[in-house]
């Protein structure tokens, strides 16, 4: 399993990814799920890769050479760098993927294996706006918008509470960096089967480059603040919170009021008899 997460905001774009890989409960291994394609300042994309490794493992391989069938720019097929914009870039991932699916399906699901891939595409190409792609197992994707500006892959469950209170558009890279991390800690403190090291990768628009680029491991400075402060302040203002009272004359909030119209079935048994 693993969880990456990609955030397209109105000053840039924000990626992070674990590493870890699991084939049974101590098989834990280390692969990297995020990859840059880069031409210094004329293209800059982000990969992000979750699911059966083998198949991302193909599709990332394979993604820098395919072409979409059909498509042609000038004299040449489109691949993912002579793209003129990110849909056709993800066009050809989708492409990529679907010919992994021709070539593996049937060998997979002959050995009980299920096709499953799911990657995340972003970034920018001169001459368009900065753009965030979800790519599912078929091959197909959706976009980012302005009102779901965050996409999440792999074990999301538990990340997600964060990111929905706190990242819009109008987020600072900065606070949706912190934002990022917070969820990913969460992942790691819920799920075992998600792991460091991470990669955390920071694009400003309009750059086509990146000089925000890291590393996390156990003994980074900042993510082990991240892990003790976000503990502790989830503590204090739990702790801030009124328990709850049964009795609303004492509070403001009552757990329970006058008017409480619905109450919970219950069985009532008298001596001797059996409930049915």
């Amino acid at each position: 399993m693993t969880y990456c997460v990609g955030i397209k905001l109105d000053a840039g774009l924000v990626f992070l990814s674990d590493s870890r890989t699991n084939a049974g409960l101590d098989a834990f291994s280390t692969f990297r799920k995020m990859i840059v394609y880069e031409r210094a300042g004329e293209r800059f994309m982000v990969l992000l890769s979750a699911g059966n490794l083998s198949i991302s493992q193909s599709v990332r391989e394979i993604l820098q050479v395919e072409k979409i069938p059909g498509a042609e720019r000038g004299d040449e097929p489109i691949t993912i760098w002579n793209a003129a914009s990110m849909f056709d870039a993800v066009r050809v991932l989708g492409s990529a993927v679907r010919r992994i699916y021709a070539q593996d399906a049937a060998a997979l699901k002959a050995a009980g294996v299920e096709f499953s891939a799911s990657f995340i595409l972003g970034g920018q190409i001169r001459g368009e706006a900065m753009r965030l792609f979800l790519v599912y197992s078929a091959g197909n994707f959706i976009e980012a918008t302005q009102e779901t500006c965050y996409f999440q892959i792999g074990e999301s469950k538990y990340g997600k509470p964060i990111l929905d209170r706190v990242v819009t558009p109008a987020t600072p890279l900065a606070e949706a960096a912190k934002c990022a991390l917070i969820s990913m800690d969460s992942t790691l403190k819920s799920n075992l089967s998600v792991g460091l090291p991470l990669d955390l990768l920071v694009y400003e628009a309009h750059r086509y480059a990146s000089d925000k680029l890291v590393c996390i491991d156990a003994d980074n400075p900042y993510f082990r603040m991240i892990r003790g402060a976000w503990g502790a302040k989830i503590r204090q203002i739990f702790e801030g919170i009124e328990d709850p009272q049964w009795n609303g004359a004492q509070t403001a909030t009552p757990l329970r009021t006058a008017s409480d119209r619905h109450q919970p079935l219950k069985k009532i048994t008298h001596a001797g008899e059996k409930l049915v």
